[in-house]
C-alpha cells in the first residue's frame, strides 16, 4: 500500500528539570505519532545532557496521513521501586513537514532544538529533534516498540515462572518425594 515514512532522529536533552536526581535508573522518551507509540533506550544524564541518538519510523498509508498533525513526546524518567514519572513533554506540529515533503517527494530536516514544557505548564531546557519524511512509496503496517516489548515481556515472565518452579524443585529433597507418596497412598488402600 502506497504511503509514507516518517523518520526521527532524538538526538538529546539539556537542562531537564529534575534530571539529575538520585534514585533514578534513567530517562527515556515515549514518541506518539497518530496510534503508533515507541519508546526510546534508558539513557543516564552527564553534567546537564541526556544523550540518546536513536532512530524513530512511523510508517503510514496515505489515507492516514490527514489525521496526523503532531507528534508528541513525552520525557519520563525510570525509577526502580516505584512507578516512572514524567519529567517535560514536547510537541511538534507536522503540518508543515508533511506537506512540504508531500510537494517535493520527502523532505529532510536537520536536528533542531525544541523547547520541554514541565508538568506545571513552565519551560525548561529543551531537546533536540532531527526529522526526515519519505513519501509515495510502499509501506508495510509496523509494530510500535512498545508492542514489541509485551510480547518480549510475556516469553520473560513465562522463562521467570520456570526459573521459580525449577528452583523450589530443586530445594526439594527428591528422596523424600517417593516416601510422601507412598505414605498417602497408603492411607487411603481398603482395609
Amino acid at each position: 500500500m502506497k504511503g509514507g515514512v516518517l523518520e526521527v532522529l532524538l538526538v538529546n536533552a539539556e537542562d531537564l528539570h529534575h534530571s539529575h536526581l538520585m534514585g533514578s535508573s534513567g530517562i527515556y522518551v515515549v514518541l506518539r505519532c497518530g496510534d503508533q507509540i515507541q519508546r526510546s533506550k534508558l539513557s543516564k544524564g552527564n553534567d546537564g545532557m541526556i544523550c540518546w541518538n536513536e532512530k524513530f519510523f512511523f510508517s503510514f498509508a496515505t489515507r492516514e496521513w490527514n489525521s496526523l498533525t503532531r507528534l508528541r513526546m513525552k520525557i519520563m524518567k525510570s525509577h526502580a521501586l516505584s512507578e516512572d514519572s514524567p519529567i517535560g513533554e514536547t510537541t511538534i506540529h507536522l503540518g508543515g513537514v508533511l506537506d512540504e515533503g508531500n510537494r517535493r517527494g520527502g523532505i529532510d530536516l536537520n536536528a533542531a532544538p525544541y523547547n520541554v514544557v514541565l508538568p506545571d505548564g513552565a519551560y525548561q531546557g529543551q531537546i533536540k529533534i532531527g526529522f526526515k519524511f519519505t513519501y509515495d512509496i510502499e509501506v508495510q503496517p509496523m509494530k510500535s516498540r512498545i508492542e514489541e516489548e509485551a510480547e518480549e515481556g510475556e516469553v520473560k515472565r513465562r522463562g521467570i515462572y520456570g526459573a521459580l518452579l525449577r528452583l523450589a524443585l530443586g530445594r526439594l529433597s527428591w528422596p523424600r518425594i517417593p516416601f510422601f507418596w507412598r505414605g498417602r497412598n497408603s492411607n487411603n488402600s481398603p482395609a
